[in-house]
């Protein structure tokens, strides 16, 4: 090799590097620019709100301005009255992701991995899966009665269809070489699940997770409207009943602060767990 030739391997090699950093730096700058976007776009549709309200534009009996929402938001708080909604319905969230995602989750994988089960039981998950939630509140409440049990149940199942079918659907689309594989090299069921079906699935299964945390939430304000003394629905509920206006806007607030919240979590989690999915 001449002098000639390094010279020009080195200068390749030199455009490459610089070419491969400007990559980086760009999937840097647009994930800010994507996080960015996500934290502003909230307040920008709140001062639009304010500004209709100022002018007239829209009925502020029914759609008050929100700073009006935010005096009586600030209320509530210190009065302590939405710190003991709030945690109530987050404690109700938790336990009903536990009893009805966690098992959903083993639940979706098992069926993507065993064909006479998935023939068994997605009938079942079919038929009953367009069936309204809120449908089956009385006979949730006839079950469970008017205590915890049947808001946790509700959140439950509605947190149960979205990662159940997600998981499946994220096995289902593993490459099946991966599978032959692990059977081949005798993989335990256990083995199979840990390393190939689990990893694989994961970005369905985190968009299932994402799915469920909202449907939870949707449901655990209409289970909270019927026989319960706490939690954000209760408190929308009660609010509707002596036609403070104001102070069902806050539940609403509260409720949709966090579903963002759980929203920008997620998908935290997401880029740390799944990280060739995040640079897409």
């Amino acid at each position: 090799m001449t002098g000639a030739d390094g010279q020009w391997i080195k200068r390749v090699r030199v455009i490459a590097s610089r070419r491969l950093q400007g990559r980086v730096l760009l999937k840097m700058s647009l994930r800010r620019r994507d996080r960015l976007i996500s934290i502003l776009s909230p307040f920008l549709m709140l001062g639009i709100w304010e500004l209709s309200a100022r002018l007239g534009m829209i009925d502020t009996r029914f759609f008050p301005a929100p700073i009006t929402i935010l005096k009586t938001l600030l209320e509530l708080i210190d009065s302590g009255i939405l710190w003991i909604n709030t945690w109530a319905s987050l404690q109700r969230l938790f336990w009903g992701f536990l009893v009805g995602g966690v098992p959903a989750l083993f639940l979706g994988i098992a069926m993507g991995l065993s064909r006479p089960l998935r023939a068994a039981i997605d009938p079942l998950i079919a038929a009953t899966y367009p069936i309204p939630k809120s449908a089956i509140l009385p006979l949730i409440l006839l079950i469970f009665g008017l205590g915890e049990a049947s808001k946790i149940a509700m959140v439950a199942i509605g947190m149960f269809y979205p990662i159940c079918i997600n998981a499946v659907a994220g096995v289902l689309e593993i490459n099946k070489i991966y599978l032959d594989v692990g059977k081949n090299y005798q993989a335990s069921r256990w083995q199979m699940f840990q390393t190939i079906a689990l990893p694989g699935a994961l970005p369905f299964v985190m968009s299932g997770i994402k799915l469920g945390v909202g449907m939870g939430l949707i449901l655990i304000a209409i289970a909270e409207m019927i026989g319960a003394r706490s939690g954000l629905g209760y408190m929308i509920w009660n609010a509707w009943e002596i036609l403070s206006v104001e102070t069902m806007y806050v539940g609403l607030l509260v409720i949709a602060l966090i579903g963002y919240a759980f929203s920008l979590v997620l998908n935290e989690l997401e880029h740390w767990i799944i990280p060739w999915k995040a640079d897409r």
